[in-house]
């Protein structure tokens, strides 16, 4: 790869620069306060996979670098004596091995040893209190006597999983000095989370098990002398986060009971685990989860985890373009611990010291240290602005013509002469562009395009009522992306209304197959992970049937028209703009189909129409995707915008 442009400075960024980034696991502090463990992960081209590796680093400064040297390192966590650090592993194992091996090592370094190898998969490892056990999820598969699929389970496969009708996720505990794991929970359900009491004698977990409703999740107490789990919510909520007091008498969890379907914001909750009340603790209307999109961290999705500690009980919260940290005492204002145009990727709370992975717009992740005075603990990627162009985003906002304010942002390529651009949309809905870093962009931008994108209705970030658009896509969501656009090149008229694209992934493909059936404004598309029709959706999707009649509202039995007026396939007829269709064919998500038909759909209609299937991928190719897979996507992208919005000399 090249090292920066002629005469030694920064070019502009290419699809392959990603190899460049390091992304950071969240911190473990050691119990002392005075280190913290994390991994360090980044594409490796060469080989078409991810290396990454454990690193340790002194929180005043000083040392920061490699604890472990295997290269397929993660995840990992400081015991509370102190003594060891546990992290997760694939070392040895091949790209098409599946699962992966828990380990621990000494602090002082030295060998690492493998407590449990599973072809299950070894998940969210908790230490025990007394460092003598180590706490984990895995599936439990019964496993097939043939090759043949007998399915009797509604939620039968699920994205970046495959086929789960035959799979649950429980609860195992296994013994440091023996490597015997045990598992403590079983039955028809699946265990999102877990977190152990203080004293080391109780585990509160959360779990689904309402079959036709998956999203369903409830709070459950487990005595570790045995027996089984008492629930204590009723079957009303969607929860993501657990966490004990420090007096283990209260349990706070992060979720919501659909006052607004899946549009309801996550809020922060309290439960007394003897009487099962539980109580609304937190009354700020924005939601407590990061669902910035960005393809520049470890994971495909944000963090929402929540922490309690004597001084409160410490969340993540969606604030516009920003995740930022807050904390609250119940009965107390919420106080923020760390703000700014940021986003908060990961964190670790100690005494009144604080350790977040954090990144912006034009700042890859580094990990920084706060207890009242902030500084950063690494600059793992403070090379990189010396080999590639970053550039700034700008800020925009409108007035929307029902008087809500709507806020976007702009990345224009240098240039002297007016560039073509592309209008992108996020997916989700309930999702949001804003502070966080995107390798996407930057490669468009890169290649001469400016990028213009949005949080328009539906999205994060905002209000609940701002975010709920059940039974509206493609109305208030589509006006609000038009009349932004036009504020966008009214602002900034270097851009060249002429020679304008429309791309999106997952809703963001829905809008953009929704778009080129309503508007001819667009030059050209390429529409990603996609919706087609809302009726195949409905019985395809790994989420299909509730999400459907939550979002669109309806079934294909009782709102057969709605669905069918309200799906981008009605409006083929109508289309005119050149759509390229990439489709990952292991997407259980937006399945293949939604690709399929309306390409079939657009090719029989004489439209201009491509096909691009990635093998092997699923709904998250775009942000963990293999990374050769991940550039061919994108030099995709870019050769389709050439062809049609470049100008020929």
């Amino acid at each position: 790869m090249a090292e920066g442009g002629p005469g030694g400075m920064p070019r502009a960024i290419a699809p392959p620069d990603f190899s460049l980034y390091a992304m950071l696991s969240e911190p473990s502090f050691s119990p002392d306060g005075k280190k913290l463990a994390f991994s360090v992960r980044k594409a490796n081209l060469g080989e078409d996979l991810y290396d990454s590796d454990v690193f340790v680093a002194d929180v005043r400064g000083g040392r920061c670098g490699p604890f472990t040297t295997g290269g397929r390192d993660s995840d990992p966590k400081w015991s509370p004596d102190g003594r060891s650090i546990l992290f997760l592993s694939r070392r040895g194992m091949k790209k098409e091995d599946k699962g992966n091996g828990l380990y621990v090592i000494s602090a002082q370094g030295g060998e690492a040893r493998l407590l449990v190898k599973s072809e299950e998969g070894v998940d969210g490892p908790q230490w025990a209190p007394d460092s003598k056990s180590v706490y984990y999820l895995s599936n439990v598969t019964k496993k097939p006597k043939s090759d043949v699929k007998v399915i009797d389970r509604l939620t039968f496969w699920f994205n970046g999983m495959g086929f789960i009708y035959n799979r649950r996720k429980h609860l195992f505990r296994v013994d440091v000095a023996t490597g015997k794991p045990r598992q403590l929970t079983s039955g028809s359900f699946d265990v999102g989370d877990f977190a152990l009491s203080h004293d080391g004698k109780k585990v509160a977990y959360l779990a689904s098990a309402v079959e036709a409703k998956p999203y369903i999740t409830d709070l459950y107490l487990l005595g570790l002398a045995g027996g089984k789990g008492r629930k204590l919510t009723r079957s009303n909520m969607e929860l993501s986060g657990v966490a004990w007091s420090p007096d283990d008498r209260t349990i706070a969890i992060s979720g919501d009971d659909l006052p607004a379907g899946f549009a309801s914001h996550s809020r922060i909750w309290t439960v007394d685990p003897r009487t099962a009340a539980v109580s609304l603790v937190d009354e700020v209307d924005r939601d407590k989860a990061n669902s910035l999109n960005t393809d520049a961290r470890a994971k495909a999705h944000g963090p929402g985890n929540i922490v309690w500690t004597r001084d409160g009980i410490y969340y993540p919260q969606a604030d516009g373009g920003a995740v930022r940290l807050y904390r609250m005492k119940p009965g107390h204002p919420p106080e923020l611990v760390v703000g700014g145009d940021r986003s908060i990727e990961g964190y670790d709370v100690l005494g009144g010291s604080v350790a977040f992975v954090a990144m912006d717009a034009s700042h890859l992740e580094e990990l920084y240290v706060t207890s009242g005075r902030e500084r950063a603990v690494t600059s793992l990627n403070s090379g990189v602005r010396e080999k590639v162009r970053i550039i700034d985003q700008k800020h925009i906002s409108f007035t929307a013509s029902d008087g809500q304010e709507v806020e976007g942002w702009v990345l224009l390529p240098e240039s002297k002469a007016k560039v073509p651009g592309v209008l992108y949309v996020h997916g989700g809905p309930k999702t949001a562009f804003g502070h966080a870093y995107m390798h996407e962009f930057q490669s468009f931008a890169g290649a001469g395009y400016a990028v213009i994108y949005f949080n328009p209705r539906g999205s994060d970030g905002y209000s609940e009522k701002f975010a709920d658009i059940r039974g509206k896509y493609g109305t208030r969501d589509f006006d609000d992306l038009m009349e932004g656009l036009d504020h966008a090149l009214k602002k900034f008229p270097q851009i060249d209304g002429e020679r304008l694209a429309i791309a999106g992934g997952s809703y963001g493909g829905f809008m953009t197959n929704w778009a080129i059936g309503h508007t001819k404004r667009f030059k050209a598309a390429v529409t990603d992970r996609s919706i087609a029709s809302w009726i195949s959706f409905w019985g395809t999707s790994d989420i299909g049937p509730h999400f459907t009649e939550d979002q669109v509202g309806g079934d294909p039995w009782n709102s057969e028209e709605k669905l069918l007026n309200d799906s981008p396939l009605r409006y083929v007829p109508s289309v005119e703009t050149p759509l390229m269709l990439v489709h990952s064919m292991e997407d259980y998500r937006c399945w293949m189909v939604e690709g399929l038909e309306f390409f079939t759909a657009l090719k029989r209609h004489g439209k201009e129409a491509e096909l691009v299937l990635f093998p092997g991928e699923n709904h998250d190719l775009s942000r963990v995707g293999k990374p050769k897979h991940r550039v061919e996507r994108l030099n995709h992208y870019i050769r389709w915008l050439d062809r049609h919005l470049k100008r020929r000399r």
